[in-house]
């Protein structure tokens, strides 16, 4: 029953093979705390108190609000396709509401701390890693792209008469992001070290590669970012997503409407993207702070 839901997730739904395992972990962990073997479990028989009592017992083990609804959200979406299929007559959890989750503010980096980030990874060395980790720094704060976004990318993705870049994203939705002058060039002579190297594969059509000519994993790139960062004196969370929480922030701090943010990061909802918004209200209250004669006697 689980497996053929994944399915679905897969065939119908397109949805990434990462997600799929995160709502298959999340109805495991269910059946698990339900305390049947997967094989014996039957969906008939839960109840909302069930579900709630498995809620609580997350609360108790530290497992952050966020986390319990997306569990929640799972096991709600297997049930919708178990009605679907008629393997179920009712839903017992449509009643239960999410748990309040406190806003957080996306972390980025400053703008003349990344300016000077950026003038150090243009810089052109002869090392093929050295290019290719640049640029996958570059293109996180230039393009503001997803990880599994930039993983992906095919070399007939780019676009160099155009200066395009074609993005496939969440649910295989596709966009395109131009490209600054600067950055591709950096693509440009990325890929003429890359080519020389040899190492392409007929099978591996990925911009990204690694020495051995496969297509780079996640955990590279993340350290790529992470020891990148790291290099240039930022502390505490140094990740992908926080490039691309840079990226929005500086367009929204230097003029580019909400709207325009929203298409370039794929967001299907605005309402996601909104929350760069809050940045930009707490560096206005801050350059007010500094600035006005009367806040400096409060």
């Amino acid at each position: 029953m689980i497996e053929a839901f994944l399915t679905y997730l897969r065939a119908e739904k397109g949805y990434s093979e990462l997600t799929i395992r995160a709502y298959g972990d999340d109805i495991r962990q269910f059946v698990l705390f339900y305390g049947v073997a997967e094989t014996d479990f039957d969906p008939r028989a839960i109840t909302a108190a069930d579900l709630k009592a498995w809620i609580i017992s997350l609360g108790e083990a530290k497992i952050n609000p966020k986390s319990v609804n997306r569990k929640v959200s799972s096991m709600k979406s297997l049930y919708k396709y178990l009605l679907r299929e008629a393997k179920v007559d009712k839903l017992p959890f449509k009643s239960i509401p999410s748990l309040k989750v406190s806003k957080k503010l996306p972390v980025f980096v400053e703008q003349s701390r990344m300016e000077r980030i950026v003038k150090a990874i243009l810089e052109s060395t002869d090392d093929f890693e050295v290019e290719r980790d640049a640029l996958i720094v570059l293109l996180f704060y230039a393009t503001g792209i997803r990880i599994a976004e930039l993983i992906g990318i095919a070399d007939s993705d780019y676009s160099p008469a155009k200066r395009e870049l074609l993005v496939t994203g969440k649910g295989d939705k596709q966009r395109i992001v131009p490209i600054l002058s600067g950055v591709a060039r950096k693509i440009e002579y990325y890929l003429s070290i890359r080519n020389a190297r040899i190492i392409c594969k007929a099978d591996k059509k990925y911009l990204f590669l690694t020495d051995k000519g496969e297509q780079v994993s996640r955990t590279l790139v993340y350290r790529v970012v992470t020891e990148t960062l790291g290099a240039f004196g930022l502390q505490g969370k140094r990740s992908p997503h926080v490039l691309r929480h840079t990226f929005a922030t500086h367009l929204l701090n230097n003029g580019a409407e909400i709207k325009t943010i929203q298409e370039l990061l794929g967001h299907a909802n605005l309402m996601t993207t909104q929350v760069y918004t809050h940045n930009t209200i707490e560096r206005v209250k801050d350059v007010y702070q500094k600035a006005h004669p009367r806040a400096k006697n409060d």
